[in-house]
């Protein structure tokens, strides 16, 4: 269905905390919030586990880092909590924070609360339940939000540290590489050539605005009725950095199935959804641009990144605490997404 209900069960075995704690810290900082009456968990957040509050006073959502030996620099929520604290008052839409709790001795871990945001998840990114019209409405919603993100002044919003200037594709690069070696559990050669064509094959030109880093459909809450964005989630990858590797990670959808939801690779002429050429020319104009360069490359930066990501949750089920049930099986989706980025990077050799 395209208005999906929350995927919301138990909190799972691996991830449960103290709610006797949390209630009593809930009591003394947000008073408003009222009596903790009950707690469930969340299907998504592959990296960090995240939780529906149920007070007496307020429907919360909690966020915290997942349990176990974690990778080097990972599962950062107090950057996510900061990040979306500074744009409370652009024109990206984003939910209200409430605390951040960075004492491990409360439930375990760090953990941020924020006010919980209702409306629609579009889960499925053909649309399947929307006429051709309205498809096209929640994708021009989409590139209009990418933008409206892109074109804040990171440091008006007090995030000028928030990350380097300056050589944002060649530290991605190296950072995902030693991730992806870190998390490694099988020979893949695709990746291998990756982490080697990648740094040698930089585009031109170091642009730098907030980077999102895991734009996609299902990261947003549309309203109930309404093609409108009421909150951008998930921005643990958030940093400064270039603005076209959210564009391509975005449009990634348009090659590859991805956790087990169907592509736009056969899209319909009559869909109503715009092809990859369109979407990207909207984002062009609505940016001022007026062309992208080597997008072959950053579609296989993308692909590369996302491999890297996806072996370090699939590593984290192997080992028993990674925050959704379904992680075991992304062991494929490793090499199908370096397999598709060393043949875009083979596509940006031609070009």
């Amino acid at each position: 269905m395209s208005r999906d209900k929350e995927q919301l069960g138990p909190v799972r075995e691996a991830h449960r905390f103290d709610e006797a704690a949390l209630a009593r810290l809930i009591e003394q900082k947000l008073p408003e919030a009222g009596r903790l009456n009950g707690v469930q968990q969340f299907e998504g957040g592959q990296s960090n586990p995240t939780f529906l509050l149920e007070c007496s006073g307020a429907r919360l959502v909690l966020r915290k880092k997942p349990p176990g030996k974690l990778l080097p620099t990972a599962h950062q929520i107090d950057r996510e909590f900061r990040v979306m604290g500074a744009l409370a008052n652009t024109g990206v839409p984003v939910p209200k924070m409430r605390l951040l709790c960075e004492d491990p001795e409360v439930i375990g871990t760090a953990f941020y609360l924020m006010d919980h945001v209702s409306g629609r998840i579009f889960r499925d990114p053909t649309l399947p339940d929307l006429d051709p019209e309205q498809r096209g409405l929640v994708y021009a919603e989409m590139v209009r939000v990418l933008a409206e993100l892109h074109k804040v002044d990171f440091a008006a919003a007090g995030l000028s540290d928030f990350g380097k200037p300056t050589g944002y594709m060649a530290r991605q690069i190296s950072r995902w590489s030693q991730q992806y070696v870190a998390a490694k559990t099988e020979d893949i050669p695709s990746m291998d050539r990756l982490m080697e064509w990648l740094p040698a094959h930089l585009p031109p030109g170091d642009p730098t605005t907030i980077a999102h880093g895991d734009f996609r459909l299902d990261n947003m809450i549309f309203h109930p009725t309404e093609p409108r964005v009421l909150a951008l989630l998930d921005w643990e990858l958030t940093t400064l950095g270039h603005p076209l590797c959210d564009v391509a990670y975005s449009c990634m959808v348009y090659h590859v199935d991805l956790l087990h939801r169907p592509s736009l690779r056969n899209l319909a002429p009559d869909s109503g959804i715009p092809t990859e050429p369109e979407y990207v020319a909207r984002y062009c104009s609505l940016t001022g641009r007026d062309r992208i360069d080597d997008w072959s490359f950053f579609l296989a930066f993308s692909m590369f990144r996302s491999a890297s990501i996806i072996q370090g949750v699939y590593k984290r089920g192997l080992q028993g605490n990674a925050s959704s049930a379904t992680a075991l099986g992304l062991g494929s989706l490793v090499e199908v997404l370096c397999d598709t980025a060393w043949a875009m990077a083979q596509e940006s050799r031609k070009t």
